[in-house]
């Protein structure tokens, strides 16, 4: 049995893990901390009922979590991306946007490392956007088994017990998951990936020429099957080229007077926020989260969500100096 005294203090080192986990349920950063919260709540109230004897305290605080989680997707559904929901378009084609989608969204590395700055105890490959959006074509309870046995290392066993199914049920739901993933080319070991270093130099490049409105050098930095991608739009494309003529279409329209801020999402993706030059300030545009690979710039995930802004605690408006400004006033 656990009292109170102590109990908060026991619980808490799992709470950076629980919230990646349940990221990695719902898609959502802002999702996954309500529901971690509510974890926390559920567990405190039922504190008097944990048995050490019948499991770890780490695996009861997951069965409560993925209860939660598993009652939150009945109503919720999945958050895919554009690229794995509809056929590729036309990058100079009109914009054309789903009505009540709900988008595949990018966690704050800055909710990760403030819980845990060692980052010791979460697998960040299985963070990154497109193993999250991978997981969004499974079933509620197929993403569950496939997370909890091979991203976070449950036996089988313990699965059956988080998950309040049979061993046979789990493994059936594991194999049909594997499948999935696989089909959607998702790798989650970084095999091939470079460092966080080489990769953030990629894309310092990538800010350097987009501050520059420097279409060719932005194209020279890019892989050949480069995607792009802009939730909430249902527009993507593919390859060099048609991401240098939408880059083209892009300055012509917005400008070419831009400010960037660097930012990292989704357990050390490279990225940054854009903002355009508006009167005597910046407005914010975009955040833009890159997957990078040995050969250059693979992916460029485009937000364009005043939730996204807020979990990410973007300032809206910037001065000439890059100084956020809030309520006409500059902090």
């Amino acid at each position: 049995m656990v009292g109170e005294e102590g109990f908060d203090r026991r619980i808490e080192p799992f709470r950076t893990e629980l919230l990646a986990y349940c990221y990695r349920m719902l898609g959502s950063a802002h999702d996954a901390e309500d529901l971690v919260q509510d974890t926390y709540l559920r567990a405190w109230r039922a504190r008097e009922r944990y048995d050490a004897t019948r499991s770890s305290l780490r695996t009861w605080l997951y069965r409560i979590a993925t209860n939660v989680c598993l009652t939150a997707l009945e109503v919720r559904g999945r958050r895919p991306l554009p690229s794995g929901l509809v056929a590729a378009s036309d990058p100079l084609g009109p914009f054309v946007q789903r009505e009540h989608a709900a988008w595949l969204q990018p966690l704050p590395d800055s909710l990760l490392d403030a819980g845990d700055p060692a980052g010791a105890v979460i697998d960040r490959s299985s963070l990154r956007l497109a193993f999250a959006a991978a997981l969004q074509h499974l079933s509620a309870r197929q993403r569950g088994a496939l997370v909890l046995r091979d991203v976070l290392g449950f036996s089988a066993a313990e699965t059956a017990e988080i998950l309040g199914a049979t061993v046979v049920s789990v493994n059936s739901s594991l194999q049909r998951a594997r499948a999935r993933v696989k089909e959607a080319g998702v790798r989650q070991e970084r095999v091939g990936e470079p460092s966080a270093v080489v990769q953030r130099a990629w894309v310092e490049r990538y800010m350097k020429a987009f501050e520059l409105a420097d279409v060719e050098g932005l194209k020279r930095l890019l892989t050949e099957d480069v995607l792009m991608e802009m939730p909430p739009m249902l527009n993507w494309f593919s390859g060099r080229g048609n991401y240098g003529l939408f880059m083209e279409w892009v300055f012509g329209v917005a400008g070419e007077d831009w400010l960037l801020r660097e930012v990292a999402a989704n357990g050390g993706q490279p990225g940054f926020a854009a903002y355009r030059r508006a009167g005597d300030g910046y407005d914010l545009h975009t955040l833009q989260i890159f997957t990078v690979t040995g050969e250059g710039i693979s992916r460029n995930s485009v937000f364009q969500d005043p939730g996204v802004f807020a979990t990410f605690g973007l300032a809206v408006r910037l001065d000439d100096d890059g100084l956020a400004i809030t309520d006409g006033l500059v902090r």
